[in-house]
């Protein structure tokens, strides 16, 4: 399959877009209309208990940008001052492959790519948009994983694994959920890197209360995917903006420099981490495997600082080392512009895992292009990078 390369290589950051009853097809009947599709100014749009959301401009993905429309931004920036419409170019309409297995397998080998993760897409505002309502977060999240059972299996041909979503605010609902995913074959989960919402606020998942769910993790041995989604940090960048209300626009043009500044210290990944860690979840649990994907690496130094730090200072406060827990427990991947070489020399080869963020507008047009980054690394280092580790995050076998 890969002809590029002598190893398989095996993508942790793959995408498919939902198709418009995704979240529907299997919604019960007295959640009708929880989830709608409107016009608006000659535009559809998702609507959540009649609340247009625009996190995502184009919520049916029929016309997109092509993949890696903004990868030479990303890398080298944006000297020439071009605007946002003029970085992306011309869009395309949206091919088969982006939106079922079976096409999306014939891409992968035109790309290169023997196994890839697929995360949904647009379920990465579900959660955030209904936070006060924990009974139907977790109606909607199953209809979304029935749907994405029937249209992609959560392991297809054992080369594509879309990974379920997992909500957390009725531990009960979650656990059943998980129960169900797993019964039908599901190798990883998407839990958000988030605090989790519920009937008595907000608290973070590493907390004991969720120790009964984790516990069931654990036990069936499941890789747990942690997605970059819409994290609910928006609410503090609007105090700080001086704009009470409003969502996160990830996609949009218009930001405030103070947000893209405070957006690029990937306060949610680290935050998230930290909470595994310093909340004694990883040490309660040690054989679960983590990997946050598409929120980059820039958060890994300076959780090493502060672990390293934290450590000297107050031993007492652990169990264990905690820069022990990060390089037993996690993986990290990096995005296609971060220096994967200052990484590994950081964390080691063994924890780093490639992903393309393929076919999204600021990932890679090319994938197995990332191996040009890894140039002076050794041939065994980057096979697990490509792919090794990867295959160990998911206990599948690998053969360089």
């Amino acid at each position: 399959m890969s002809n590029v390369v002598d190893f398989p290589v095996f993508d942790a950051d793959n995408h498919m877009y939902e198709t418009t009853d995704a979240f529907t097809k299997f919604l019960p009947k007295e959640y009708d209309g929880l989830v709608k599709y409107v016009q608006v100014n000659g535009r559809t749009k998702i609507a959540l208990r009649n609340v247009i959301s625009d996190y995502i401009p184009n919520p049916t993905f029929e016309v997109v940008g092509r993949p890696g429309a903004q990868e030479a931004y990303f890398k080298e920036g944006n000297p020439e001052g071009k605007s946002r419409r003029e970085l992306i170019g011309e869009a395309i309409r949206s091919p088969e492959a982006f939106f079922s297995p079976g096409p999306r397998l014939e891409l992968m080998d035109e790309l290169g790519l023997d196994r890839a993760l697929m995360w949904p897409t647009l379920a990465s505002l579900l959660e955030e948009r209904l936070a006060d309502d924990p009974k139907a977060t977790h109606v909607v999240v199953h209809a979304l994983n029935e749907w994405m059972h029937e249209h992609w299996t959560f392991n297809y041909e054992g080369r594509i694994f879309p990974t379920p979503v997992i909500t957390l605010p009725i531990v009960s609902e979650a656990i059943k959920e998980l129960e169900w995913v797993v019964e039908r074959g599901a190798k990883i989960i998407l839990v958000r890197p988030a605090p989790v919402p519920g009937y008595q606020g907000r608290r973070s998942f590493a907390l004991p209360e969720f120790d009964p769910f984790w516990e069931r993790v654990a036990d069936y041995d499941v890789a747990v995917g942690m997605h970059a989604s819409d994290d609910g940090l928006t609410r503090y960048y609007n105090d700080w903006n001086g704009t009470h209300g409003g969502e996160l626009l990830p996609f949009a043009g218009g930001k405030s420099a103070f947000s893209d500044i405070a957006h690029s210290q990937s306060r949610g990944i680290f935050d998230t981490v930290a909470s595994l860690i310093g909340h004694g979840l990883l040490s309660r649990f040690p054989t679960l495997r983590v990997l946050p994907v598409e929120n980059g690496s820039a958060w890994v130094r300076p959780i090493v600082e502060a672990l390293t730090n934290s450590y000297e200072r107050e031993p007492y406060l652990y169990d264990e080392d905690p820069l022990m827990i990060l390089k037993r427990n996690i993986w990290v991947h990096p995005f296609h512009e971060d220096d994967p070489m200052g990484l590994i020399d950081l964390i080691g080869a063994d924890r780093v895992v490639f992903g393309s963020d393929y076919p999204h507008i600021e990932g890679m047009s090319e994938p197995l292009s990332y191996v040009k980054e890894l140039d002076g690394l050794p041939h065994a280092d980057v096979a697990k990078v490509m792919g090794g580790n990867l295959a160990q995050v998911m206990k599948l076998p690998f053969a360089a």
